[in-house]
């Protein structure tokens, strides 16, 4: 299983097609009427969708039906199909070989409900953002659909829900540790992570005859099978306790995890659990994972291998329609729309920001485009996007400065366990050059009816700080009036829990960012995000933000509050209680404190928006309950006045549009703060 990435052959052409060559679809068909035009009597594999098919390689199902039509295969699409009943799942008939299930490009829990469980009554990646046009954890309950309406067709499971679902692990809208979603959707295989290897590999092996469970040997597939009598199984009651152990064992190694039951039952050990599974992550290092469930052993593969940028600009580069399905009519997919006009240059991210799931999903190494391939799609966007303003808006991808960045050392990178490269320093083994970037960003500037490329994606600031070329780039021909980045707090305390840098960081670049603008002649502003109620966050510690917000003349138009989404290591300290960011061992770990009740959650809310009158109140008692009256008057150092406007706070019977106790602001909003003048 340790497979390393000079022994695999390219992606496109490890196997041979599974047909002869034909036509690419002009879309990937949805209807018998459209298979009937095709001339197809059936479909090879049906992907199942909680998404709007959008026909576009920002959204997962559209890259993986082009990738396996690329290799032969006939590939129909079911999106957003009625779950009463298994009858929208024969819309296509039966597929011969498998059908793959997503639950599209968000985990259907966050996509439905806000963070303080609320259900949300519009869905971006809807036609006309229409919400309700799919299921509570959709993924578990197409599969179930799927079953029912084709007992015998192997049933894959992909994207990112099932990706990070597949171990047993907590849910926050049930407030319980489920387990895997393999086992609860009685699906044959998982494959987790971005899945092109695996799923070129499994549909021409399923279509060559093997059976599911013979596909055990695919890196990032999850599947249940008995640990193999050759393998050597330590025991996770400790990582370094494995660490040491796998060293004095030669052959195969499998870690087993502390079982559903275990974890269901004992929160030190779900966080133990989390621990091994993070630093397991590592391609180059990672070894196979067990975990019990009930009479069954759940296996995880170590991950796939990246893809190299040929593979990644092959990808790419397929024969993709560029516009949401022309059964939509005139409706507007939200979605598709923030992103038509926006290019993808690289994937995955080694920030390793404890409550981020880009990490547990496309990896921690970065997976680069070229210059050619990124220059084609530009191209393409120009020619074929209907009513195209010569404005690219973002060009990026997770993180939007992490483009061509690797460890110096490949045998270092396929080594290391650490969970961040960034934190708490920069390794002193990663290339933090901006080069790359900034020649990228002078050549798409160049392409003939290109007016501006904006940056829309977050910014890792402690990087850019080492480039002053790059922040002079971006700001001088990148930057359309202000500029999104995420220091997410000011204190240190939750900021060594979220792994993310010192706020004296933040304060340099924002130093270097107005220079910049001020030598282009520019008014710029930066817009920095915050984070309330993550875990390991005091009272104190809102407060403390709250003033920083004052004093730096900030004000928050919306909130973040923390999320705790399934498999992310902050989601294991809100749960669990304690920090899998150290040993985790019985009776000697270390404690984190979990804001889970609602009243102490919106207090964090309200310190964050001090500005709002309705938060007054609260803030007044919390203020003299942590002995800071000092902080309630009039004066600039204060947070919040004395008296309260008439028809504001407890006694308001709607809201009031919020003007503050400051200046007036600026005019403009956006999702994160405003400056006021």
């Amino acid at each position: 299983m340790q497979t390393s990435i000079d022994t695999i052959p390219p992606l496109m052409t490890r196997f041979r097609p599974a047909a002869a060559p034909r036509k690419p679809a002009p879309f990937l068909p949805m209807s018998r009427a459209e298979m009937d035009k095709l001339g197809w009597d059936a479909c090879d594999v049906v992907l199942v969708t909680g998404d709007a098919y959008v026909d576009h390689p920002s959204f997962g199902m559209a890259i993986i039906g082009r990738l396996l039509e690329s290799q032969g295969f006939r590939v129909g699409i079911i999106s957003q199909p009625d779950w009463q009943s298994a009858e929208p799942f024969r819309e296509l008939g039966k597929p011969r070989v498998f059908f793959g299930v997503t639950g599209g490009n968000m985990d259907s829990m966050v996509n439905r409900y806000t963070a303080d469980r609320r259900l949300r009554h519009d869905d971006a990646y809807t036609p006309n953002g229409e919400g309700g046009r799919r299921p509570d954890r959709c993924t578990l309950v197409y599969a179930q659909r799927c079953r029912e309406a084709f007992k015998d067709v192997p049933i894959i499971l992909g994207g990112i829900e099932a990706s990070l679902r597949r171990i047993a692990h907590y849910d926050y809208w049930s407030d319980k540790v489920r387990r895997s979603v393999l086992a609860d959707a009685k699906a044959d295989l998982l494959l987790y992570g971005n899945a092109e290897r695996a799923v070129v590999e499994v549909a021409h092996r399923l279509a060559a005859g093997e059976a599911p469970r013979e596909l055990d040997d695919i890196r990032g597939v999850a599947l249940f099978r008995r640990v193999p009598d050759n393998y050597t199984e330590l025991h996770a009651d400790d990582l370094d306790a494995a660490d040491e152990g796998a060293r004095q064992v030669a052959g195969d190694v499998v870690i087993r995890l502390p079982s559903c039951e275990q974890v269901e039952q004992d929160k030190e050990a779900y966080a133990r659990a989390s621990r091994v599974l993070h630093r397991e992550s590592n391609p180059g290092n990672a070894r196979a994972l067990v975990q019990r469930h009930g009479d069954r052993d759940l296996w995880l593969n170590p991950p796939q291998i990246p893809l190299t940028t040929e593979e990644m600009d092959s990808v790419y580069d397929l024969p993709y329609a560029r516009a949401p399905h022309p059964s939509y009519g005139d409706a507007k997919i939200p979605a598709w729309d923030m992103i038509k006009t926006s290019v993808t240059i690289m994937r995955g991210c080694f920030g390793g920001c404890t409550f981020c799931s880009i990490t547990e999903h496309e990896g921690r190494i970065i997976q680069s485009r070229s210059e050619a391939s990124i220059l084609q799609e530009i191209e393409k966007i120009r020619d074929k996007t209907p009513g195209f303003t010569g404005v690219i808006s973002d060009i990026g991808g997770p993180t939007a400065n992490m483009y061509r960045m690797a460890c110096k050392d490949p045998n270092i990178e396929s080594s290391c366990r650490k969970p961040s490269c960034v934190f708490p320093d920069i390794c002193p083994n990663l290339n933090t050059s901006h080069d790359d970037l900034i020649r990228l960003y002078r050549k798409v500037r160049e392409v003939k009816g290109i007016k501006k490329v904006m940056v829309a994606s977050g910014v890792r600031y402690d990087l850019a700080v080492k480039s002053p070329a790059y922040i002079k780039e971006l700001v001088s021909h990148h930057v359309g009036g202000y500029l999104k980045i995420a220091p997410e707090h000011t204190e240190r305390g939750p900021l060594d829990k979220m792994m993310k840098p010192g706020i004296g960081t933040y304060h340099r670049f924002k130093q270097m960012f107005e220079a910049a603008a001020k030598q282009a002649g520019k008014q710029y502003y930066l817009i920095p995000y915050f984070i309330a109620a993550h875990p390991g966050t005091s009272d104190e510690d809102m407060m403390n933000l709250a003033l920083w917000l004052k004093r730096n003349r900030y004000r928050a138009d919306q909130v973040q509050t923390f999320l705790p989404s399934p498999m992310a290591t902050a989601t294991a300290m809100y749960h669990s209680g304690v920090n899998p960011l150290r040993g985790v061992r019985h009776g000697a770990s270390e404690p984190v404190e979990a804001i889970k009740g609602l009243r102490q959650r919106r207090l964090h809310k309200a310190f964050l928006r001090y500005h709002d009158p309705d938060n007054w109140p609260v803030l007044r008692e919390a203020l003299k309950a942590m002995g800071r009256a000092d902080l309630i008057g009039s004066r600039p150092d204060q947070l919040v006045p004395a008296h309260q406007p008439p028809g504001t706070g407890k006694a308001a019977g709607t809201r009031r549009p919020v003007r503050g106790d400051g200046p007036k602001p600026q005019r403009f909003t956006t999702k994160g703060v405003r400056l006021v003048k």
